[in-house]
């Protein structure tokens, strides 16, 4: 029989290794996770967290990928946070025009190499180049200003669009396949993923149509930091960017054949925001055309309130014949 002492010790024990319950969907924020999503949290903020290694330089490692390739959004969100590393205090991101240029390399860091443009009154504008091998693969250019008054308004949040927790998950939709995408985009994300109009993960389901709504928030709760949650909404949004052109196409991500790159990517910081708060990624697609398609994208807040605006143009190809 264990005395008493003991089973108190044991009990303790218990409860400190039990998972924490996963967070409440309908909370407005984030603020406890399991030890799955704290992890997941953990390694892209570590990832997105560059280290300096000179004036105006600085370093930064990719996350494991199970197709080998680097993500884009990871290095944009990279490329982003160097430049914002030597801008003055109280100065936020309001746009980014970025272009891939080459993919990039897993086993290599990226250097980042960041270039002053202007510091103005009221605006600064920053250059960063990626580089691994010497050679770029990502080009940006973001402008940065502290908050100001001037005239206000916005667009209307779309209506009669269901509430997050009423829509399916992507773990829900795929957590049970046993694959390295299929656990890369659920256990392994840090980010929660839910269609709206349907998960385009194991087939095209429903109207080939060029609109498209998720919700989306991080897995974790995340530091009180405005650069960082601007940076992870580039981060988060360039894997779901181009999947209006999938759906308006009646493709898949199984389609079979299929290839899909990020070509430029363009996007607005309009109000403050919280990565751990559910967001509204309100989607569409203009036009398609030769081996490619553009990808267009209204950020709301779960309140209504819009956010950002965000634009994609990217490579589509499906064998022909």
């Amino acid at each position: 029989m264990t005395p008493p002492d003991e089973q108190h010790d044991e009990q303790q024990h218990d409860e400190h290794d039990a998972p924490l319950p996963e967070p409440d969907p309908r909370a407005p924020r984030v603020t406890r996770a399991d030890p799955a999503a704290v992890a997941a949290t953990r390694a892209v903020l570590d990832a997105l967290d560059v280290t300096p290694t000179g004036e105006d330089a600085f370093v930064g490692r990719s996350l494991p990928k199970p197709d080998g390739r680097v993500y884009g959004g990871q290095v944009l969100a990279q490329a982003l946070l160097a430049a914002a590393r030597t801008v003055p205090d109280g100065r936020l991101p309001h746009s980014l025009h970025g272009y891939f240029l080459r993919a990039g390399d897993l086993a290599e860091p990226i250097e980042l190499q960041v270039e002053r443009l202007r510091d103005g009154r009221s605006f600064s504008a920053r250059r960063t180049h990626a580089l691994q091998h010497g050679e770029p693969i990502l080009s940006m250019i973001a402008s940065f200003q502290p908050p100001q008054p001037g005239v206000e308004f916005a667009d209307d949040v779309p209506p009669h669009v269901p509430e997050p927790w009423d829509v399916p998950s992507a773990h829900d939709v795929m957590g049970h396949v046993d694959h390295p995408m299929a656990r890369f985009w659920t256990h392994e994300s840090a980010f929660e993923v839910r269609h709206v109009d349907g998960a385009l993960y194991l087939g095209h389901a429903g109207e080939s149509t060029g609109r498209q709504r998720v919700w989306m928030r991080s897995r974790a709760p995340l530091p009180d930091d405005p650069v960082l949650h601007r940076a992870l909404v580039a981060y988060a949004c360039d894997q779901v960017m181009l999947e209006p052109v999938l759906r308006r196409a009646g493709l898949s991500w199984m389609t079979r054949g299929l290839a899909v790159a990020s070509l430029d990517h363009a996007q607005w910081w309009h109000r403050d925001l919280r990565a751990d708060e559910w967001l509204l990624y309100d989607q569409t697609t203009p036009s398609a055309q030769g081996g490619r398609g553009l990808g267009a994208m209204r950020v709301f807040a779960h309140d209504g309130t819009l956010v950002a605006s965000v634009a994609q143009e990217g490579m589509v190809r499906v064998p022909q014949g």
